[in-house]
């Protein structure tokens, strides 16, 4: 009988092996390492700018090893727009903006497949505008 009063846990529906190979697919990554390392750069700048329920669901939906890099850093103060996330990336490893743009494209397609569509959802409303083209949603604007 389990206790009612745990937390649902939410069990990722693939493992850490699987994520690095779906992203390895998606980037063209020559290599299994090369993936793993536009994961790592991808999830640690994701959870800079994720904070609240958001960060806590979406790494419960992660393997453990992607939700501890996620996890392991403190948001900053001062939100990135999408496009300045890129450029932050590609700052923090001396890379062109280009290729940082497909790391995160790439890394991101398989977080939104694990995340879902509703949490998804949340995530892009807690982010400041620029993230939906990432994680390959189109961004909408409300009517006005």
């Amino acid at each position: 009988m389990s206790d009612w009063r745990a937390p649902l846990q939410h069990l990722p529906v693939m493992t850490y092996e699987q994520m690095l190979e779906k992203v390895r697919y998606e980037g063209a990554y020559p290599t299994r390492e090369r993936a793993e390392e536009a994961v790592r750069l991808v999830l640690a700048g994701l959870g800079r700018q994720l904070t609240g329920d958001e960060r806590v669901d979406l790494a419960a939906r992660l393997p453990f090893e992607a939700a501890r890099i996620l996890t392991a850093q403190i948001p900053d103060t001062q939100p990135l727009t999408g496009w300045a996330f890129v450029k932050d990336l590609a700052a923090r490893t001396g890379a062109q903006v280009g290729p940082a743009r497909w790391d995160t494209g790439s890394v991101l397609a398989a977080v939104a497949i694990l995340a879902g569509p509703d949490l998804l959802t949340r995530i892009l409303r807690r982010l400041p505008s620029g993230y939906a083209l990432l994680f390959g949603r189109a961004e909408l604007s409300p009517a006005a």
